[in-house]
């Protein structure tokens, strides 16, 4: 490893957590060059909702790529387009009674998140966003901005700005809007997940986000749902938001929505908002027609029933199930179960036994990361595909993991 340690940035963080150097991936599993497996619980940060190399929507681009098929677009009109657009409008949208206009935008979440503050505060006028802490929205300025990591935010080296920022999951964004009211202190946004997954884990109260919703209709605010993490099925249905019976003006998607890892990002936006001018917001990788060719087959794949939104409550009970059992035994060092469908997070006593359970857990072949603020808590995010079996076999592991408590404090 020493041409990663010579010559990738200090930024690298991942390989840091995992010291092995990855040569093979499918479904649930990976394995190192030395032919060691590993079972990902962590599904490429929520990019791998189906797995590795989903062997049908393989074969469609291995297809799509043999015939010559159009890479590289920009925002041209392409075969791969199409089809995307036809069947995403088929099988999500219809199906919903959702009408938003698509903007394709930079192939990352957080292009898709600068797009949507960027037409937010075009539409209304103002500057000023309402964000919440703990939220995490991405990584360059616009998005960092509304992002709560102190961490984060300091890298950025510049003031962080128009943004006002609330405790998530309170009344306090109620009270924020209802005495910004016709003021110029009224923001032109409120931007939110409903399960804050690198915040910790933490799902919002389907109760609150109906009232944050209205409060944003009733005062004229735009309500933006970042669902690049938690959207695609991780919670059960598409958007992790449909439990709650939201139809926000703007959706911002990502991560699993090529349905293969491969980088593509949109923005939903009501036709009403659709205020752009041409060319007025663009990117040059926009138009990555492999990944429309992949997104494609998983939306015809997954989602022409309601399969796969069983099978995620299913296994999410399994895992939900299996954590609480294993918190109950934890004797203290473990607090609490959080989530929502197949993002859960096991809450630790100290980040320093998180850090350890994952290092552990890594040792014995289970891949899983640290989310919040302070790290304390250990995710859980398997592809949604990941099978009874997998799951038994990764509790076991967390349960093993777990004994590590009485070194934590020298992890």
């Amino acid at each position: 490893m020493d041409v990663f340690e010579r010559l990738e940035s200090e930024v690298r963080a991942y390989s840091r957590d995992w010291p092995a150097v990855f040569a093979r991936a499918r479904g649930t599993r990976l394995w190192d060059e030395d032919g060691r497996s590993y079972l990902d619980f962590f599904a490429g940060a929520g990019a791998l909702n189906y797995g590795h190399n989903p062997p049908a929507l393989k074969a469609r681009l291995l297809e799509y790529l043999a015939g010559d098929g159009v890479v590289h677009g920009l925002d041209t009109m392409t075969v791969a387009k199409r089809a995307f657009l036809e069947r995403f409008d088929e099988l999500v949208l219809r199906p919903r009674d959702l009408h938003y206009k698509v903007q394709f935008t930079g192939p990352t979440g957080t292009n898709a998140v600068e797009a949507s503050l960027k037409l937010a505060r075009k539409v209304t006028g103002r500057t000023q966003v309402l964000a919440f802490t703990n939220g995490f929205h991405g990584m360059t300025l616009g998005a960092l901005a509304v992002t709560s990591n102190p961490v984060k935010r300091a890298a950025a080296g510049v003031p962080l700005r128009d943004v006002v920022r609330v405790p998530y999951g309170t009344p306090d964004a109620l009270t924020h809007l209802a005495e910004a009211a016709g003021s110029a202190a009224l923001p032109a946004a409120v931007i939110l997940e409903t399960v804050q997954g690198e915040g910790g884990v933490r799902p919002a109260p389907v109760a609150w986000l109906q009232e944050v919703a209205a409060a944003c209709a009733r005062h004229g605010v735009l309500l933006i749902v970042d669902d690049i993490q938690v959207g695609c099925g991780r919670t059960g249905p598409f958007f992790s938001f449909e439990e709650a019976g939201l139809r926000p003006d703007i959706v911002a998607l990502s991560k699993s929505l090529s349905g293969y890892g491969l980088p593509m990002a949109v923005v939903l936006l009501r036709p009403e908002h659709d205020v752009w001018k041409p060319g007025e917001h663009n990117g040059t990788f926009r138009g990555n027609n492999a990944a429309f060719v992949t997104a494609t087959g998983a939306l015809e794949e997954f989602w022409a029933d309601g399969a796969l939104s069983a099978s995620v409550s299913s296994a999410a009970s399994q895992l939900r199930h299996g954590l609480e059992a294993l918190v109950a035994g934890s004797a203290g060092g473990f607090t609490e179960v959080r989530g929502r469908g197949l993002i859960q997070g096991l809450v630790a006593s100290t980040p320093e036994l998180a850090k350890a359970v994952c290092r552990a857990a890594f040792d014995q072949g289970l891949l899983v990361e640290t989310a919040g603020v302070d790290g304390d808590v250990v995710k859980l995010l398997p592809p949604l595909t990941v099978t009874p079996a997998e799951i038994d076999e990764a509790l076991a592991i967390v349960s093993d993991a777990m004994a590590v408590r009485g070194v934590a404090a020298s992890a």
